[in-house]
């Protein structure tokens, strides 16, 4: 499956949601997140997405470091399913 398939996924789950997903890039700072959603609990996450069998670059490892230690939302998906999951692990599905 490709990236952008499982983007797609992802999109798709946060307007379900109720939430908006927006395309980021930050061409100062390498390595930041491909979307920050928020959502209407007023979480807002920053996530990176990845096909499977796709690797975090170097700086995207050290974003996902920077937002740990920033105490902010963050998570990696890889596949359909882990955002299935990480949408189940939200319990806002109900929303929309």
């Amino acid at each position: 499956m490709k990236e952008s398939e499982v983007e797609r996924h992802l999109v798709w789950h946060v307007l379900r949601m109720g939430g908006r997903s927006y395309k980021f890039a930050s061409p100062a700072h390498r390595g930041v997140a491909d979307r920050i959603v928020c959502l209407p609990n007023g979480d807002t996450w920053f996530i990176e997405l990845k096909a499977k069998g796709g690797r975090l670059a170097p700086l995207q490892e050290r974003f996902a470091l920077e937002m740990e230690e920033q105490n902010q939302l963050y998570a990696c998906l890889w596949t359909t399913h882990q955002i299935d999951e990480w949408v189940e692990s939200l319990g806002l599905e109900w929303l929309h």
